[in-house]
């Protein structure tokens, strides 16, 4: 698969929008016969890489500095000199050498302007791919198979950059999850889940839809070295936020036994969500089940929720709007206002200065949200 488009209503995450340059092997395609791929992400030590970058930096200054002061100035004048008049012509018009144009810019003349990062999707062979496999093992290594472009319903399914904001924070302050029990809801790839799981105990990674769902089990099986090591565990499970009862279909491997909800209305602490506020009814949903579950549970929960601000001109306000986070400001904000006589929730967003534990780009329009409860009974 040399080259790969992708048709006008399908939707490609910005964590893969920009790697062109990066190989993706294909290692199976799904039951839907979506192609899936396996991306390999590093756990980077902030402070290393800065003291890296400031070596790097100081070693470039000290360079600099010993080749201008090695230069006598009769040397630097002449230089000057023979420097202008290679570029002026006989008229002493200045010349200016443009740039040549690189292979990706030449190639990017003939794609189609619908063409979305047509060159990063490549089937590797099995020699390649067991190459790979052997040498991102690690514990430092996340590897996460997910798919590259889907229609908006299977956007679960790829990975987007809500899902490293929050596993940044679980990095940077893991005190609050140290052996807990928690429930992440729209788990997707089960990226934030795997993270979660090398620091708190047990980690109920849920979304719906079994070939999702399966992709979740597949990763979690992947990264069994970031979280064996632990002594914790992923459970995956369908939880569907249009209906008011845990699946307990015996035919599915995701439904849930009672001795499953058991253990997490007994032990959980902490609800996470990452990126999952894209459509209203969605939201709606997602606010619904943080009610019933929280108060289903019998210790006071926290719930982080990770979004980004997407910004689309609309028809009906005639400007560029941002509905859906809008539409999730408005809710929370019930949610805060619910005087039912049991919990009252706090909501305050967390600023994002924590140092970044991925290589992605963290945009101004990310935010995290902590919502805390308070028992009034």
């Amino acid at each position: 698969m040399e080259e790969v488009t992708f048709t006008r209503d399908t939707i490609l995450s910005e964590v893969h929008l920009h790697k062109r340059q990066k190989k993706h092997f294909m290692v199976r395609l799904n039951a839907t016969g979506q192609p899936v791929f396996q991306s390999v992400f590093k756990i980077i030590s902030m402070n290393s890489t800065l003291e890296s970058v400031s070596k790097e930096s100081d070693n470039k200054k000290r360079e600099d500095t010993e080749k201008e002061y090695s230069s006598s100035p009769e040397d630097i004048q002449q230089n000057d000199s023979e420097n202008v008049e290679n570029l002026v012509d006989e008229d002493g018009d200045l010349e200016v050498t443009r740039r040549p144009q690189s292979f990706s810019e030449k190639n990017e003349q003939n794609y189609a302007r619908n063409i979305v990062c047509p060159t990063i999707l490549t089937i590797g062979n099995e020699e390649e791919y067991n190459c790979e496999e052997n040498i991102y093992s690690s514990p430092n290594i996340v590897k996460i198979e997910h798919t590259m472009a889907t229609p908006l319903e299977d956007v679960g399914k790829q990975v987007w950059r809500g899902a490293f904001l929050l596993a940044d924070y679980i990095l940077w302050q893991p005190d609050p999850f140290r052996d807990c029990t928690v429930l992440e809801l729209g788990a997707g790839t089960g990226f934030t889940s795997i993270i979660m799981a090398m620091i708190a105990k047990t980690v109920y990674c849920t979304d719906v839809g079994e070939d999702l769902l399966e992709m979740c089990k597949r990763n979690v099986s992947l990264n069994k070295y970031l979280t064996e090591s632990v002594g914790s565990k992923v459970i995956v499970k369908q939880l569907d936020w249009f209906k008011d009862n845990f699946s307990e279909d015996l035919e599915s491997p995701y439904s849930w036994t009672e001795n499953d909800i058991a253990d997490l209305y007994d032990h959980m602490t902490v609800i996470i969500a990452a990126d999952v506020i894209y459509d209203d009814d969605i939201t709606d949903a997602l606010f619904k089940t943080l009610y019933r579950i929280s108060h289903s549970s019998r210790n006071p929960c926290t719930i982080y929720i990770s979004t980004e601000k997407r910004f689309n001109f609309t028809i009906r306000h005639m400007d560029i709007t941002c509905d859906a986070y809008n539409h999730f400001r408005r809710c929370l904000e019930k949610f805060e206002n619910i005087s039912d006589g049991k919990l009252k929730w706090t909501a305050k967003k967390i600023k994002p200065t924590f140092p970044q534990s991925f290589n992605y780009e963290r945009i101004e329009h990310l935010e995290l949200w902590e919502i805390t409860a308070v028992s009034l009974t």
